[in-house]
């Protein structure tokens, strides 16, 4: 009762609007009910004088309609207008009521997706697969240990933020608005370096003593369409072992032009896998691994224990999505099925589909890359037929400046089609 008093109190902008549609809903029932009295056999002339007494309604029957049509007029504009005051207040932000229940309500029933991987790679493709689902898992590598998640991870023992954050703002509803908070960082002082989110989520691990719960928390503050899941809530180390024989630990050292990378693995090599995440594998329609950095994003996830069977064990559709270009230190000159080798020397025969980009990259961009010693993946079809794996070759070039990335709606558009050829939904 107390509750329904408050609605009673002034300024709130709401009771105005509430009363013009009662009446007007009071004034189209009479005008109703005197039409009806009119043409069809009961106590007409009872209800007829009732109607000239006490509401001054004439019983011809053009005015009847005339004043109806005016209450349901007044009804629905009443109702219109108490309806978008509460919306200003649900949605300060300006949402259109019309995104805000196709998200939530037509994305929820759309396919269950999971993506494995870390870096800018990952976050490119969530920005166009938010579009067609919310049912969407992004297990991301914890073992970054560079910028500001390195000086988080070593100043306040917390795993590192910045892969995870990225995934949070690609799937946010505010995406750009997200994008440049989070991904703002202090130029000068003691937080020199540091972005804005990884201080937001390493504040809300302090506040609830949980990593797995700030990125909860932070998710529900953005309104993330889907969920980001550290592949393990353990400290991880990741280090690599090079054809020459030396041995390198920390993400960040790992790539060295000129030295060919012969292994990866994690310290403590026995880390437990989220339960989550392995249970969204399970339960996955689609399994798309990468883009990223193969060696320092995709491979720390594989490298958990139980992650790789879990992904050879899935029903779901699994791919591998291939980078645009190679990568100085970690895949000089690969090929797309070298690529594909390195990934089954680690996971076994998971993938059946790898997606690669088969536009031409521009020359100016072509030689910029190659004074970094880095150039485009050549699509080699038939080593990658021999691995048992179908190449799926689209257009998918998007160039930001002066960098090559995957085009996220071109990306999530193909993969969306692949999931649903052929195939019912789960």
């Amino acid at each position: 009762m107390r509750q329904l008093v408050k609605w009673l109190y002034p300024g709130l902008q709401v009771k105005r609007w509430l009363l013009l549609a009662a009446g007007g809903f009071l004034l189209t029932l009479a005008a109703s009910a005197l039409l009806a009295a009119r043409f069809w056999p009961f106590p007409r002339q009872l209800v007829l004088e009732w109607g000239r007494a006490h509401l001054g309604l004439a019983a011809d029957w053009p005015w009847l309609v005339l004043v109806g049509l005016t209450g349901l007029a007044a009804n629905i504009y009443g109702l219109y207008r108490a309806v978008k005051s509460l919306l200003v207040v649900l949605q300060p932000d300006g949402t259109r009521l019309v995104d805000l229940l196709y998200a939530r309500h037509y994305l929820r029933r759309g396919p269950r997706i999971v993506v494995v991987g870390g870096g800018t790679g990952l976050s490119t493709l969530l920005r166009g697969l938010k579009k067609y689902t919310s049912n969407i898992t992004a297990i991301v590598s914890v073992a970054d240990d560079g910028g500001s998640s390195g000086r988080l991870r070593q100043d306040m023992g917390i795993l590192p933020p910045g892969d995870i954050r990225n995934c949070l703002v690609a799937l946010a509803d505010r995406e750009s608005l997200m994008e440049q908070l989070f991904r703002y960082r202090f130029p000068s002082g003691e937080l020199a370096g540091h972005s804005l989110g990884n201080l937001l989520l390493a504040g809300m691990a302090d506040l609830t003593g949980s990593f797995q719960q700030a990125v909860h928390d932070i998710s529900r503050v953005l309104a993330v369409r889907g969920r980001v899941l550290p592949v393990t809530l353990q400290k991880c180390t990741l280090g690599a072992r090079y054809a020459d024989g030396g041995v390198v630990w920390g993400e960040s050292s790992i790539p060295q032009p000129g030295r060919q990378i012969a292994e990866v693995f994690l310290s403590p090599a026995d880390c437990r896998p989220l339960p989550e995440a392995l249970a969204a594998i399970e339960q996955a329609d689609l399994i798309v691994i990468g883009p990223g950095s193969l060696y320092t994003s995709i491979l720390p996830n594989l490298l958990v224990p139980g992650v790789s069977q879990a992904l050879q064990q899935a029903a779901g559709r699994k791919v591998y999505v291939c980078n645009v270009m190679t990568q100085p230190g970690e895949t000089e000159g690969y090929t797309a099925s070298r690529h594909l080798q390195v990934l089954q020397q680690y996971a076994g025969r998971t993938v059946d589909w790898i997606v690669v980009n088969r536009a031409e990259v521009p020359v100016a961009v072509r030689e910029r890359y190659a004074a970094q010693q880095a150039g485009p993946v050549v699509v080699d079809e038939t080593e990658c037929a021999r691995l048992g794996v179908t190449v799926l070759a689209e257009d998918l070039l998007q160039i930001e400046g002066q960098v090559v990335r995957h085009h996220p709606e071109k990306l999530a558009g193909l993969l969306m089609g692949l999931l649903l050829a052929d195939r019912p939904m789960r």
